[in-house]
């Protein structure tokens, strides 16, 4: 498994991590054999949020009460949470109030004392970037929260918390596969005004942006068609995609989803692909994608095959 250094932190992370928003209805006994063939791939960051589950703080709730870590144990892994989605509304809170509220209940649930990183959980438009920082100071002070970063903020939206926050941004979760690429594909298609891809929104640029800034881009949906509407893998909506797939799953003698997650760890940003599946065996293949050295004619074959890349 190929580590990193998140920026900013003391933290050597996997460039894949599993991501834990669809276990609250799972046994113990299947979260430990999924966070145990996590660990076994060598997989040791699991990322979570306060929303996800059936009730709030469910699912971290349910990591907690299944693997019932030693403090030793707890020392071994990478914990992140978000904060900042208020499930009732919904609306988004980066309030100081709800930002410390958040994280107390995250901790409880967890049955830690600290979280390793915590990311605001989607921008929030009623955001006061000096009520952050004070929530930022607090929690960092207090040894709550270690690292802090955010989940799908553009450039300007980062600049305006670090003109507040005095800790590092060091990571930005991002929805990113081969066929939902816009952070990579803007670029590509720079300044060709016929194709659609190439406005500009949001400030612009996010990719290249994070990577100036040292800020790990976490790719979250990474086998996603789109939003939330299926996975490209043996979709039969995507038949040159799936073919090319194969034929280099063949090649590097890996399962074809072993391939998807190394298009997004083959790119030199050194981004971070969060898995969301529960199913043991796709989390142990798409694992084998950490270190497969596409090349550079065979990362560009599986853009091209997606349909969204300017000849």
């Amino acid at each position: 498994m190929k580590t990193l250094t998140l920026p900013g932190t003391e933290i050597v992370a996997p460039n894949v991590v599993l991501g834990l928003m669809r276990i609250a209805d799972k046994t113990d006994d299947e979260v430990r054999e999924l966070v145990g063939t996590a660990r076994d791939a060598g997989i040791d960051f699991f990322d979570h949020a306060d929303v996800y589950g059936n009730d709030l703080h469910g699912c971290e709730r349910r990591f907690a009460e299944a693997m019932q870590l030693t403090p030793s144990q707890r020392d071994e892994i990478t914990i992140q949470t978000k904060a900042g989605i208020v499930r009732e509304g919904p609306y988004f809170d980066f309030s100081y109030e709800h930002l410390i509220e958040s994280v107390d209940g995250s901790l409880a649930a967890l049955q830690t004392d600290h979280i390793d990183i915590l990311l605001l959980h989607r921008p929030d438009a009623l955001v006061e970037p000096e009520e952050v920082a004070r929530a930022f100071d607090e929690l960092q002070s207090s040894g709550k929260v270690r690292a802090f970063g955010v989940s799908n903020q553009t450039p300007r939206q980062i600049d305006l918390l670090r003109k507040y926050v005095r800790q590092p941004i060091v990571a930005n979760q991002l929805q990113l596969s081969i066929t939902h690429e816009p952070i990579i594909a803007q670029g590509v298609a720079a300044n060709m005004l016929a194709e659609q891809q190439s406005v500009t929104r949001d400030g612009g640029g996010i990719l290249d942006y994070c990577r100036l800034h040292d800020i790990t881009i976490q790719a979250w949906s990474p086998f996603q068609a789109g939003f939330f509407n299926g996975v490209f893998l043996d979709s039969p909506e995507h038949p040159e995609l799936n073919a090319v797939i194969d034929r280099l799953a063949s090649r590097y003698d890996v399962p074809p989803i072993a391939i998807a997650t190394a298009w997004i760890t083959r790119h030199p940003a050194q981004m971070q692909v969060v898995l969301g599946t529960t199913n043991p065996e796709r989390v142990a293949g798409a694992a084998q994608g950490s270190e497969i050295p596409l090349t550079r004619a065979e990362w560009y074959e599986l853009f091209r095959a997606s349909g969204h890349l300017v000849p």
